[in-house]
């Protein structure tokens, strides 16, 4: 690892340990006697149990996706904070095609891909052709692409589970009911580990990440992208396509977001609810990819972070309320955001002491 990636490991590292600090201070405030217990609960609970170790593995798939999706972005010079729409997008396309049309999984997550790559590719063009800026684009696309999704629903009969004997007329249908070649395989993992939710999910999002990494060190075509994002002008100056790069990138983290929606509905255990609220884990991986510095391989460190320290919170009732994690994980996220600034801090520090050495190594030779 070389000296900036150290920096960078240094300050998500700090980043995490003030918001555990500030964690601790406010299970200290609402219940002193709990506190430590509660601590030890946030940091332990993962790996007491290989059924609790399966679900922090079963939700860091998604959020590896979100993260990929956002990360993607930040390294070409763009903001997708449209990952919220993409990912519901994309787990329509991928339960339309499970229930719908019973396809089977890896055809519903090529399905996912196309839904969210066709959502991010909007706020792209916008971006690319009309210097629209995309956080604007993205946020429209969000509550367009939650409504639109539920007024699609909402006339598909055959989607919601009422169609398929359940009482629920507000969710999509069990994919075990409706088609089981749409459910991930398991591979036995959940006998290993005793858990209904683990899947390959996780292993297919490592494969992404990689993927990832690959093209955007490893290819041209991601030089191209990542110069585009650190100079527009001069990377036309060079003969690169800016705008086309510009869509490319952001069709690109829309398929990834895409995905993440299809390992999330596909497990079996989670139903779509039609409901008025975007869906938070698209803008999970916000934090995800900053923690991560936009790494894609430091991506999925960080969203197993964020899934394990959430299921640690799953663990502090009846002591505490169960939101004093999604405080703890929204200080981290606010404290993650200043992370530029964190490690430009530690870059100083670094430097100033380098030059104290150097004149000190001056002094002596004198």
């Amino acid at each position: 690892m070389n000296k900036r990636g150290l920096v960078n490991v240094a300050a998500s590292i700090i980043s995490i340990l003030l918001g555990m600090l500030f964690g601790f201070i406010l299970l200290e405030i609402f219940n002193p006697s709990a506190a430590l217990n509660g601590l030890n609960n946030i940091l332990t609970t993962g790996l007491r149990t290989p059924e609790k170790f399966g679900k922090v593995l079963y939700t860091a798939a998604p959020l590896l996706m979100t993260g990929l999706s956002v990360g993607f972005a930040f390294k070409t010079g763009l903001f997708n904070i449209g990952a919220s729409g993409q990912y519901t997008v994309g787990a329509f396309f991928a339960l339309v095609a499970g229930i719908q049309f019973g396809l089977p999984w890896y055809v519903c997550i090529l399905a996912a891909m196309v839904g969210g790559a066709i959502w991010g590719a909007i706020p792209g063009l916008f971006k690319a052709f009309f210097n629209v800026n995309e956080v604007i684009t993205a946020i429209m696309f969000n509550w367009i692409g939650l409504f639109g999704v539920n007024l699609a629903l909402n006339n598909m009969p055959k989607m919601l589970a009422s169609f398929w004997g359940a009482p629920y007329k507000n969710k999509t249908a069990a994919i075990s009911a409706a088609n089981k070649s749409a459910l991930l395989p398991k591979l036995g993992l959940d006998e290993v580990l005793n858990s209904p939710y683990i899947n390959i999910g996780i292993f297919i999002a490592i494969l992404f990440a990689i993927i990832t990494w690959v093209v955007l060190n490893r290819t041209t075509f991601g030089y191209e992208l990542k110069a585009c994002g650190y100079n527009r002008n001069a990377s036309q100056y060079a003969g690169i396509n800016a705008k086309k790069n510009i869509v490319l990138s952001m069709v690109i983290a829309g398929a990834l977001s895409g995905v993440g929606g299809a390992l999330y509905y596909l497990s079996g255990t989670a139903q779509y609810v039609i409901e008025k609220t975007l869906l938070g884990m698209g803008f999970n991986g916000i934090p995800v990819a900053l923690l991560a510095s936009s790494n894609p391989l430091g991506t999925i460190f960080s969203a197993m972070f964020i899934s394990y320290i959430q299921v640690g919170g799953d663990a502090l009732q009846p002591q505490f309320a169960k939101e004093i994690i999604d405080i703890i994980i929204a200080v981290i996220i606010y404290l993650s955001a200043f992370s530029l600034l964190i490690r430009e801090i530690i870059t100083r520090v670094g430097a100033k002491k380098h030059a104290l050495q150097e004149n000190g190594k001056g002094a002596d030779a004198k």
